[in-house]
Formats: structure tokens, C-alpha cells, sequence
């Protein structure tokens, strides 16, 4: 039997591996257009990030090593033109040569898989606009970042490979902006109201996303500069094209094969109409598994287990594939999302009686040191309670909450078949009842009654809009809301008819269940919980007013909104400028932002932040939502790395280093990057291009001030009775000594003036360099920094220094003490050292896990 296998990435080296071992008799020949075969397609963003290194780490097997494993012919640089299916053949052309040949078979697979979508829009073709898709489209994705220095990117597409490339975009310190058709991200993958909070979830971390919006032209000459949208222009460097694939299939077009919008029809045993005609992967069309309709599903997980079955069909044996759930997982910047099974719109489509619920757990025990939380939603037959699908987020192990509901759903499990499960618990992995069997408990509470619930899609909505909140947490929390102290409900509540229509909302929903548990008791009738409480949804009571709770204003102060202490409700919000730079756009933006939702004023801090006078609590939510979708943000207080600060560097006729550029890498690097590292104090950064020191580096903690080291060459020094050299240092150590130009190193502060200054090019040369002062501040208390004795000459070795300098402080500063104070207790001679070696480098990982500093001394 001659098998004839068209394509050689997942589903057609699977079925040719698997179909030899059945039957080593069979003679099996795989012919691919790429050079490449059995790659990580899943993998290709990773690498672009950096987290894979090199190219070899994608490629699962070369054709050689491929060939020698499994006894398979492989022909790499092959395209199928054709197919003629009475005949049994099939037209392959020569890439390179353009050479056609006819291959005959026995029995035909078509794994030919599918293609990034090229948008018909004007300008693709420019440099810097790229696919993702296969390792060349990733490998030069990541040279073009690296060699053309980008700042700023555009995807288009919020689905699983656009989010994964946007996320390790920003990892290489590029500043994102994804954009869609589609109203929401993850389109059919997840429901809305899950996207909204994945969205802004999203923006909290950085990376821009505009819903709705359309693609016209890539804009440019040379190489892409921007993308016109139906939002306006945004500009870029870099874009990747991520709005979905195509099935490879047009050759196939007039074949005789039944398609359905380029994807090939095949039966439970993956054979298509024609007669020894099979297919699979990406380019097939197969079934849900829950419904029985079609759904095509272009991943390579369900690639590989259709190609594995293929061949056990082939070799004679009986099997059949029996659908997809459509599972999937994503990784983004420290939340992933999982997902199986049908969406709530998808199983009401399928005409399920379907009943949700979202619920936020632990996602192990509360008290081990990296708890952390999942947040559930999921989908059931109301009438059977036939579990139907799950959408998982959590910065932890989302696929494990899925895979539970993928072997569920496939055994037809119906809820209370996880009731009493017996799943893996102690307090590092789990909590004692799993949290995938409390979203159960809770959703057969709500079926049978106990639990009456309004849900976030409902609330958003509004749904609540005649309801009374009711505030159930611990303490005060929901401004313009009647506080219940739960443990002290016995009884009827004071204020409270038992005909009102009351909203329970706690932080994460168990308290206001408990709540509505007792009040059910005492006759109150018209009670409802909300799903995923303050948690999950952005709690907002019309025409309130009055003062803020502590506990507001503490929380509103670590986005960056610090309490006009004239006002009862007003904020003035902080909105970061880098380094104290801002595009015209986001001039703009931060004007218009002022005149709606704040007094209409905008002033500049010390540190070059710009902050926006007069917000009410109300608007500060969607302020920020507004300044996000233009990439910018709100913070700069706690005990952490704050923003940087810089002067205008080589834009001055004294600059000596870009201070914007080493500014911004700081930025991204330190602020960013070490935005969740709690430590004693606030420790601030600033960058100076020369020794004049205009934002003054010395009294920060960290400094960084631009040098120029001048070279003497003594030989053509011809002693001058005026010397320029001498009369043009600024302070004074340029001197003629024995009839030569002598600079005292000890004394100079690299200004570098003296360069050029020589008539006869006594001091022609120079080396530009970086002074680091530690240990300054400027305050209640004053301490000038003291420079490290080294003149550094490598800008990465600086921001190294950078790096140990906060690694130290948060290592060894006593919580509530400035830096400058842990250099004076431990001594500078000593911090030196350790700045100077790479060990606090090599206990990074330690030192960032260890629970250190929760409550630093940063009060502004």
C-alpha cells in the first residue's frame, strides 16, 4: 500500500509515524512545501520573545532525523498544484526549480494545514510588516525588533496567536497595541463579559487593545511607520498580521473534494467524498463533540489525535474521531486563560436550557506563599445538568480546571459526578475542597434554588438598576452602599423592607450567599447575590456622594489618585510620562482626558509626571480606561521602583548621553518590570546627561549622569603660555604643568568641554561613559548620593548596577528606610562591592519570591 501524505508539520507527520508503526509494509511518503517539517507552530511567539533561545529548539525532528526514526520518505520543497482522484494522482511543482512531477498513490491524506489571512488592505508588503506562522516568519520577527531597536508594534488580531505575540512583544520592551473587527477579544473562544475583564486586564498591564476597529492601510515609505484604522492613525514599526488563518486548499478547488468555505468534509474516520481520499488538521472541518454539528478547529493538539487516528484507519483498524471541545489555554502578562466546551451564546445556539455562573476561588490554600486566584465561569444544561463548557482565568494553573472539564464532558458527566470527586489536595497544589468542585457546588446551588444570583452580564447590563447594594465585606467597602455586618445579622435589619429588591455583594460572593442565606430566614425575599462580587465587576451606585472610605482611598492611591484634601470625593490623578516626554497624540489625550472626567487642569509634578486635577471617585475607573486605550498609564506611588526622571540629554548642547533612550529602558526594564516587587521604601531613579545635573541624579537613590572622558595626547601638546584647554574647564583642573596639559582624573567630572578645544588636537578623543550615584534623596531628610568609583563605560553593565541596586535594597533595607539610609547603616565601601560583583544577580529569584516588605514607608 503506497500512502501518499500532502503536508508535514502536525497531523501529517503524525499520521505517517503512527501508519508506519501499525504496518511497516505500508510505504509512506510525506511531501511538504516548506523545508522545514514536525515544527512548533504553538511555540513560534515564544521565540520571539526570547524565552525560546534558538531556532533549532522549535523544530521537533528534521526531515533526516524524521525519516530515520520512522521509515518515512519525506520530500521537503514540494507543492501540490493538483489532484485528479479517478486517476489517483497528484501534481507536485519543484519550489525552487518550478518542476512538476505526478506522484501516484494508493490511498491519498491531505494534512496541507492553513495560512495566516492577509487582509485586503494597502501596504502589507512593506518592511516590517510580518505573519506568524512558521519559524523564518518568527525568527524574523525578533531580528527586525532587535536590529531595528523597536518601541512600538500594532498587532492585528485579539485572538490566541495575536495575544501570545503582543505579550512577547512587550517582554522585548516593546510598547503594544492590539486591535480587532471583532467587538470583544477571543472571539467565540470566551464570553463577554470575560473578555471585558481579560481586556482591562490587558490594559492594567500595558498592552493597548482597541476593540471594533478595522484596518485600512499600512502607512510608510521605507518601512512601516503606522496603520490607519477606523480609530484613527496608530503609529508603529513593527506589525504583525494575526487576524486568522485559511485552509491551504485552493489547488483542491475543481477536484471533485466537498468543501465548506475552504475547509475539506471529512466522515468519523477522517475520509472525505472522493474514494481513498482522507484528510486532516487545520485544513478539516470535523465535529463538536457535544453537539454534533461541524466546527473547524485549527489546533495542533486536536491535529495530532486526528492524525493518530487516521492511521490506525488506514492500517485496517476500526476507529473514529469523535470532535473537538474547542479547548484551548493562552498565557499573558501574569493572567492565563483556558478554556473548553461551549460558550454560554454557543450552547444557547445548540438549544441547551443553559444556566451559568462565575465564581471567583483560590486557586490553593489562602495562607501557602503564592496563592493566588481562578476565576470560573461555567456553563450547564439546566434541565439535565450535563456540564456543557468552562472559561477559566488565573495567574496560575488554568489548564488543570480545564482538563477536569474536558475528561467530564467527554465521559458525558453531568455535575453531580463532581461532587465527591477525589482530587489531589495539599495546601501547595489545591485547597481542601478543589476549586473546580466549589464553581460546582455553587452552580447546583443555583439550579436548585439555594442560591439566587444575578450575573455579571446581567449586572453590566443593568439588571440591578432597582436594586438596593448591600455592602457584605468585612468592613465598609462600596461607596453609597448600606453596610451589613454579617456577623451580627440575627434578625430583621434595620432600614431594610423585606419587600425591597436587595443586590449582596461581597469581595468574591461567599459572604453575600451567607448573608442571603440568613435574610431568607427573616423573610426577605427579593435578595440576589452578585456573581464574581467586587472581584470580578466594577461596582458603581449612581448619585452618590459624600467621603471616601480609607479603604477606597488607599486602594485609588495605588493607581496613582491621591486625595484632594479640599474636596470630599476629588482625586488628582498621576498620569506617567516615561521620562518626562509625551507625544503630541498623548498631549492630547491627557487634555481631552482633564476636561472629561476632571476639572480641566493639568500640572506637572517634581518628577516630570503629569497629573490631572479634580476627579471625582466615580470617574476614575473610566479615566483610566480612557487614557489605557492611548497606551497611557496611572500610578507612580508605593514602596517600589517609581518612574524615571531625565533631562533632555542630547537635545542639550551639554548632553553627553541619550538620556530619553537609557530613560525608557530603565522604564520598561525597572518600573515596569519590577512592578509587583514590594520594597522598604520608594526608591527613585534619575538620568542626567552631563555633570550639570539639572535633574538632579545625586539626590535620587539611584543616579545616572552622562561623561565624557577626555584622552591627552602629550605629543602634540605645545604648552601654550594661554592654553584653551586650561581656560575653558569649567572647573578649574585643566592646568599646565611643566609645559603640558595635565587633567587630575581624581578631580575632572567628565564634562567633556575641553574636547576639540586644542588647536593643535592635544585632547581630539574622548570615551563616553555613565557615572552611577547611590544612597541620594531629597525630602523631610537631605543626603547627597556618593558616585561608585568606576566610570562605566558599557551601558547594559549600567543597567545591571540599576538592577543590583534594587535587589539589594529590597534584600537588606530595613522595611520603612530609604535607601539612602540601608547604604549608611551597611556602608557604602560594602554596598560598592556587592554592586560591583554579580552575587545579589544570582540570588534574584530568591530575593523576589521571599514575602518581604508588605507594608512599605511610602506614604505618597
Amino acid at each position: 500500500m503506497k500512502v501518499l501524505i500532502i503536508g508535514g508539520v502536525a497531523a501529517g507527520t503524525k499520521t505517517a509515524a503512527k501508519l508506519k508503526r501499525e504496518d511497516r509494509n505500508a510505504e509512506v511518503h510525506v511531501i511538504t512545501k516548506d523545508k522545514d517539517i514536525s515544527y512548533a507552530g504553538c511555540g513560534l511567539p515564544y521565540y520571539v520573545g526570547g524565552l525560546i533561545e534558538s531556532r533549532d529548539e522549535l523544530i521537533v525532528n528534521t526531515p533526516q532525523k524524521y525519516a530515520g526514526l520512522t521509515g518515512v520518505e519525506v520530500h521537503v520543497g514540494k507543492e501540490a498544484i493538483s489532484l485528479d482522484s479517478d486517476k489517483k494522482q497528484v501534481t507536485v511543482k519543484d519550489v525552487d526549480t518550478g518542476e512538476e512531477e505526478v506522484c501516484s498513490y494508493d490511498k491519498l491524506v491531505l494534512s496541507v494545514g492553513a495560512s495566516p489571512s492577509i487582509l485586503p488592505i494597502e501596504g502589507i508588503e512593506k518592511p516590517g510588516v510580518f505573519k506568524m506562522r512558521t519559524p523564518d516568519d518568527a525568527i524574523a520577527i525578533r531580528s527586525y525588533v532587535e536590529e531595528k531597536s523597536v518601541k512600538k508594534a500594532v498587532v492585528i488580531g485579539a485572538g490566541f496567536i495575536g495575544l501570545e505575540a503582543a505579550e512577547n512583544l512587550k517582554a522585548k520592551g516593546v510598547q503594544v497595541t492590539v486591535i480587532d473587527f471583532a467587538s470583544q477579544i477571543l472571539p467565540n473562544i470566551i464570553d463577554p463579559e470575560m473578555a471585558v475583564y481579560a481586556k482591562k486586564h490587558l490594559l492594567r498591564e500595558g498592552i493597548r487593545v482597541i476593540t471594533g476597529t478595522k484596518a485600512e492601510a499600512v502607512l510608510g515609505n521605507e518601512a512601516v511607520t503606522g496603520v490607519k484604522t477606523s480609530a484613527g492613525v496608530l503609529g508603529c514599526e513593527l506589525l504583525i498580521m494575526a487576524a486568522g488563518i485559511r485552509p491551504n486548499t485552493d489547488f483542491l478547488v475543481g477536484s471533485g473534494l466537498e468543501m465548506f468555505k475552504g475547509t475539506i468534509l471529512v466522515d468519523h474516520t477522517m475520509k472525505t467524498n472522493l474514494e481513498d481520499v482522507y484528510a486532516a488538521g487545520d485544513c478539516v472541518m470535523v465535529t463538536n463533540r457535544l453537539t454534533g454539528k461541524n466546527q473547524w478547529s485549527p489546533m495542533g493538539s486536536s491535529a495530532n489525535m486526528e492524525g493518530r487516528t487516521l492511521a490506525q484507519v488506514l492500517a485496517g483498524k476500526e476507529k473514529s474521531y469523535p470532535g473537538v471541545l474547542g479547548t484551548g489555554v493562552v498565557k499573558l502578562p501574569n493572567l492565563n486563560i483556558g478554556r473548553t466546551g461551549l460558550t454560554e451564546a454557543q450552547a444557547r445556539e445548540a438549544g441547551y436550557d443553559v444556566v451559568t455562573v462565575v465564581a471567583p476561588t483560590d486557586d490553593k490554600a489562602h495562607y501557602y506563599p503564592d496563592a493566588s486566584f481562578f476565576i470560573t465561569k461555567m456553563i450547564a444544561d439546566k434541565n439535565t445538568h450535563k456540564l456543557l463548557g468552562v472559561q477559566v482565568f488565573g495567574p496560575g494553573a488554568v489548564d488543570k480546571m480545564v482538563d477536569i472539564a474536558v475528561m467530564g464532558m467527554n465521559m458525558g458527566a453531568v455535575l453531580e459526578d463532581f461532587e465527591n470527586a477525589d482530587f489531589a489536595y495539599a495546601p501547595p497544589f489545591s485547597t481542601a475542597i478543589h476549586p473546580f468542585v466549589q464553581v460546582v457546588y455553587i452552580l447546583l446551588n443555583k439550579i436548585n434554588g439555594t442560591l439566587v444570583s444575578m450575573t455579571p452580564a446581567e449586572y453590566a447590563e443593568g439588571k440591578a438598576k432597582d436594586y438596593k447594594v448591600i455592602d457584605v465585606n468585612p468592613q465598609p467597602s462600596i461607596r453609597g452602599a448600606m453596610f451589613v455586618d454579617l456577623a451580627k445579622v440575627n434578625g430583621e435589619i434595620e432600614g431594610l423592607d423585606k419587600e425591597d429588591k436587595l443586590l449582596l455583594v461581597c469581595a468574591k460572593g461567599k459572604r453575600g450567599y451567607f448573608l442571603q442565606n440568613r435574610l431568607r430566614q427573616f423573610g426577605y425575599k427579593n435578595t440576589a447575590v452578585l456573581e464574581g462580587a467586587r472581584f470580578f465587576n466594577d461596582i458603581k451606585i449612581s448619585n452618590v456622594s459624600g467621603s471616601i472610605s480609607p479603604e477606597e482611598e488607599k486602594r485609588v492611591k495605588a493607581l496613582g489618585f491621591l486625595k484632594d484634601k479640599n474636596t470630599e470625593d476629588k482625586f488628582n490623578g498621576r498620569v506617567i510620562t516615561r521620562n518626562g516626554k509625551i507625544t503630541a497624540e498623548e498631549a492630547r489625550t491627557i487634555a481631552e482626558a482633564a476636561e472629561m472626567f476632571g476639572s480641566g487642569e493639568v500640572t506637572m509634578t517634581s518628577r516630570l509626571t503629569m497629573e490631572i486635577q479634580g476627579v471625582p471617585f466615580d470617574n476614575i475607573e473610566p479615566l483610566r480606561e480612557y487614557l489605557m486605550q492611548a497606551g497611557l498609564e496611572t500610578g507612580g506611588t508605593g514602596s517600589k521602583v517609581r518612574p524615571v526622571v531625565s533631562c533632555k540629554g542630547t537635545t542639550c548642547q551639554y548632553g553627553l548621553i541619550d538620556t530619553f533612550g537609557l530613560s525608557e529602558e530603565i522604564h520598561e526594564r525597572f518600573f515596569h518590570g519590577y512592578a509587583d516587587v514590594k520594597l522598604p521604601h520608594k526608591f527613585k531613579i534619575a538620568v542626567g546627561g552631563c555633570p550639570n545635573n539639572c535633574v538632579k541624579p545625586d539626590l535620587n537613590d539611584l543616579g545616572i549622569i552622562g561623561q565624557r572622558i577626555p584622552q591627552i595626547d602629550p605629543e602634540k601638546c605645545k604648552g601654550c603660555r594661554i592654553c584653551r584647554i586650561e581656560k575653558n574647564c569649567p572647573i578649574n583642573v585643566a592646568k599646565v604643568e611643566d609645559g603640558k596639559i595635565v587633567i587630575d582624573e581624581n578631580a575632572c567630572n567628565h564634562c567633556g568641554r575641553c574636547v576639540g578645544k586644542c588647536p593643535f588636537h592635544a585632547i581630539e578623543d574622548y570615551t563616553n561613559g555613565y557615572r552611577v550615584y547611590i544612597g541620594g534623596r531629597w525630602g523631610k531628610k537631605v543626603a547627597q548620593g556618593r558616585y561608585l568609583d568606576k566610570v562605566f563605560t558599557d551601558k547594559e553593565e549600567v543597567l545591571s548596577i540599576v538592577e543590583k541596586a534594587i535587589l539589594l535594597f529590597r534584600e537588606q533595607g530595613n522595611t520603612g528606610e530609604r535607601f539612602a539610609d540601608t547604604v549608611a547603616r551597611i556602608g557604602f565601601e560594602n554596598v560598592q562591592e556587592q554592586l560591583l560583583s554579580d552575587e545579589l544577580l544570582g540570588r534574584k529569584e530568591e530575593n523576589i519570591k521571599a514575602q518581604k516588605h508588605l507594608t512599605g514607608g511610602a506614604t505618597c
